[in-house]
């Protein structure tokens, strides 16, 4: 049985749908503080927090654990700069006491939710995996601490474990069942879909003076379900290996804001309005993954990389919400 912790969200909540298809037993555990009950429709599902020690102490005696997967740090770059604190204990210390009674009950495979916010401003693109990690915020910086305790794990106590670092997720579970609900909303495709529906009057563009085409952010936008897959290869991998890897998931290729915004009009046959603000501090120009190790070594190919085929996706969803 795998332990999908964080499993209500927005990623946790397709894996968990995908791993059930592959005919995995799953146990989702999640606090609901920013998931959704109706999300954990396959596999069982129990209401708690990791940060409580004893019901990880109830739940591993209980049910045959063998794999957990984690989901649950949180997750927006400028709060974290605002409430450090909040970071630091959730996404590092309540990770610590996951992975302790993971040792202590003989758990061996990990899988973990990271980002490509480990590694800052980017020297070159596509970024891989060689490229230096130097987050420039405490959430970059709670990712990338959770991947150095993992490779003291392994080390020490021959903990397994795939750090997965996302680029953009996007998109939605093409049954309309589960999509992306954030709140606040973040995101640049589900902001832009919100002025689609009018639910905004408007997309503010921050920053049209960047190195690229158009002068706006270039980003590499991941379907979910082609990260769901990834998570179940990952999982598979480091079991028959029996070794520890960090992949970098993304599409390889990336669009800009202006170019998001027009795919997302003719997908919608919506006029978007956008206007146009100051860049936000630390977004770099280009963004772009380098996936070539996950395509090599996991066998993996994104199934649904264009962009409109995300947008379209994400924009059925957006309209059952309504």
């Amino acid at each position: 049985m795998i332990l999908v912790v964080g499993g209500a969200g927005y990623i946790g909540s397709h894996v968990n749908k995908y791993l059930f298809l592959k005919k995995e037993k799953t146990l989702v555990l999640d606090n609901l503080s920013s998931g959704h009950r109706e999300f954990c429709q396959w596999g069982e599902f129990v209401l708690g927090d990791i940060a409580d020690e004893k019901q990880l102490d109830l739940i591993f005696r209980i049910y045959p654990i063998t794999a957990v997967m984690h989901f649950s740090a949180f997750l927006f770059v400028g709060e974290s700069v605002e409430k450090p604190l909040k970071y630091w204990e959730n996404n590092v210390s309540n990770t610590l006491k996951l992975l302790k009674k993971m040792i202590e009950n003989n758990v061996k495979y990990f899988i973990f939710s990271s980002s490509a916010a480990v590694y800052g401003i980017p020297k070159y693109v596509p970024i891989d995996e060689e490229h230096p990690t130097n987050p420039i915020n405490p959430y970059g910086m709670t990712k990338l601490t959770v991947e150095k305790i993992l490779d003291d794990f392994d080390k020490a106590y021959g903990l397994k474990y795939a750090s997965l670092r996302y680029f953009n997720a996007s998109g939605a579970d093409f049954d309309c069942r589960i999509g992306e609900r954030h709140n606040p909303e973040t995101h640049l495709i589900p902001l832009v879909l919100d002025a689609a529906v009018g639910q905004k009057d408007y997309i503010t563009i921050y920053g049209t003076d960047y190195n690229t085409p158009d002068g706006t952010c270039i980003r590499d936008y991941i379907h979910v379900d082609d990260l769901a897959e990834a998570h179940f290869l990952a999982l598979n991998y480091i079991m028959d290996s029996n070794e520890s890897q960090i992949f970098n998931l993304g599409n390889g290729k990336g669009f800009s804001v202006k170019e998001i915004v027009l795919i997302a009009e003719r997908v919608t046959g919506k006029k978007i309005h956008s206007i146009y603000s100051g860049r936000r501090e630390g977004d770099p120009d280009i963004l772009i993954a380098g996936s070539e190790k996950a395509r090599q070594l996991l066998d993996w190919e994104p199934r649904y990389s264009e962009p409109e085929v995300i947008i379209e996706s994400a924009w059925n969803w957006h309209q059952k919400l309504q």
